[in-house]
């Protein structure tokens, strides 16, 4: 399956990883249809971000992933589907849960059911390695237990398991894609680099909760490059397959590493409101993507320290948008 010429939706697209997915399938040569979340500003969020030439290119509709009737006129016409839309914030899934259950279960129900109306050819469902909790065993693949530890790994449980319902139930072709923790230019203060570096360009003392928490950070272009290698996959179809890069790193080295690169060492100072319930801490992710690499042939490409490199470039030139006197969530 090639995507030249092909007719794809991207669900979420004006978010960071959704605005990177968006730009590769039009260099790719798609057709892409761009889902972003209604407001009244008429903002296209991260897409404004994207060249002219690629940006022009996009057919941008606005609508909420919650309203079943604008799902369904996004899908229609379309062959594939990316779904990114959904809130992702771990702190703020503490205090409105009800509002993830609508977007990240609700939203994703309202996907699968337009996909199966319009007879889509492929639907390739976000999912997150938050949902395997703190690792049992390292790396995790695809068989690991599943166990929510915040509300918003528990409504992205929920939208993985409609997605291999409706794959069962109505041969929805169905692939879940499960990345790693993804990281680069246009991801906002509310993750965890972004809050390291944009700290770190204004003095040597970083704010945060826990140092200890491994996670296995995964670039967003080797991101984008998996989405497109599962779109294209022939042997997925009801099937879960990890993005990650095998190696793991913890919060604290992240703090090292951004520090080598700028030239001087940086100290945490703790602050208890950023640390998640202490039941609720992910303690280990790290990523087995063997499946990845032997079904679609990917593997990531942009280790974490070139990654951290061009990402403390762009927020560097993008200072006004990160604000450090405040806790993002």
């Amino acid at each position: 399956m090639t995507l030249e010429g092909r007719q794809v939706l991207v669900t979420g697209a004006g978010g960071f990883i959704g605005s990177h997915l968006v730009d590769a399938l039009i260099r790719a040569g798609a057709k892409t249809r761009a889902m972003v979340h209604y407001n009244s500003r008429g903002d296209w969020g991260h897409l404004a971000a994207l060249e002219p030439e690629v940006r022009g290119a996009a057919d941008v509709v606005l609508g909420d992933i919650r309203d079943r009737s604008a799902v369904a006129r996004a899908v229609e016409g379309c062959r594939t589907v990316f779904h990114l839309a959904a809130l992702i914030g771990i702190p703020y899934s503490y205090q409105a849960p009800q509002s993830y259950v609508q977007t990240n279960v609700e939203g994703t129900l309202n996907v699968l059911d337009a996909c199966r109306q319009s007879a889509v050819d492929r639907v390739l469902v976000t999912s997150t390695s938050e949902v395997y909790g703190t690792a049992q065993y390292t790396p995790i693949d695809e068989q690991h237990p599943l166990h929510a530890q915040s509300p918003y790994a528990a409504t992205k449980i929920g939208a993985d398991q409609l997605a291999s319902s409706y794959h069962a139930a109505f041969g929805l072709p169905v692939v879940i894609v499960r990345p790693f923790n993804t990281f680069g230019p246009r991801q906002s203060a509310r993750a965890v680099i972004p809050t390291i570096i944009s700290q770190a360009l204004e003095g040597d003392a970083i704010r945060l909760g826990s140092t200890d928490p491994v996670r296995d950070f995964l670039y967003v272009a080797d991101n984008a490059r998996g989405y497109l290698a599962a779109a294209q996959a022939e042997n997925l179809l009801g099937e879960v397959v990890n993005l990650g890069t095998g190696a793991g790193a913890s919060i604290g080295q992240v703090v090292e590493l951004v520090g080598r690169n700028l030239g001087r060492s940086l100290r945490v100072q703790a602050e208890i409101q950023r640390e998640r319930p202490e039941k609720s801490e992910v303690r280990q992710l790290i990523c087995s993507a063997e499946k990845a690499r032997q079904r679609m042939g990917w593997q990531p490409q942009v280790s974490l320290e070139e990654g951290l490199a061009r990402t403390i470039d762009w927020i560097a030139s993008h200072r006004h948008e990160y604000r450090t006197d405040r806790y993002s969530i």
